[in-house]
């Protein structure tokens, strides 16, 4: 962290209230590191905006397992991805339904193809795109 500066905020006290029930029900010792962590939130949504950004995130993917040819049509498109594509996790939740994560990392515009393409993948129940960034930006 560089050097700190001091800033006054003016907030009405019931959102004050509000926001002081939230940081400490998340574990936040005080309002300062609540605030630095949305202000850097913020930064990272509109960082990946750009399609140019350099980018890593998780893919999730919940789908059937005994829908026809589904589970190959998942592997062919991560093997057309593989470049970046850095681990996955695939774990059986029941008899019938799977859930697989991919780290990704790569340009924002790639890593949201990648994303979509599984997840618009016919039998795939529910799927999320999750981006941040590498950190160097922070």
């Amino acid at each position: 962290m560089g050097q700190l500066s001091r800033i006054g905020v003016a907030i009405d006290s019931g959102l004050l209230g509000k926001f002081d029930r939230l940081i400490e029900s998340r574990g936040y010792t005080n309002r300062s590191e609540a605030f630095r962590d949305l202000i850097r939130d913020e930064l990272v949504e509109t960082f990946w905006q750009n399609p140019d950004s350099s980018v890593v995130g998780t893919v999730t993917l919940v789908y059937d397992h005994h829908v026809r040819l589904l589970s190959e049509k998942l592997t062919d498109i991560q093997h057309d991805f593989h470049h970046h594509i850095l681990s996955t996790l695939h774990v059986h939740l029941d008899h019938d339904h799977c859930l697989e994560v991919l780290v990704v990392r790569g340009k924002a515009a790639a890593v949201k193809k990648i994303a979509d393409t599984l997840i618009s993948t016919k039998g795939v129940a529910h799927g999320r795109l999750t981006i941040t960034t590498t950190g160097a930006e922070l």
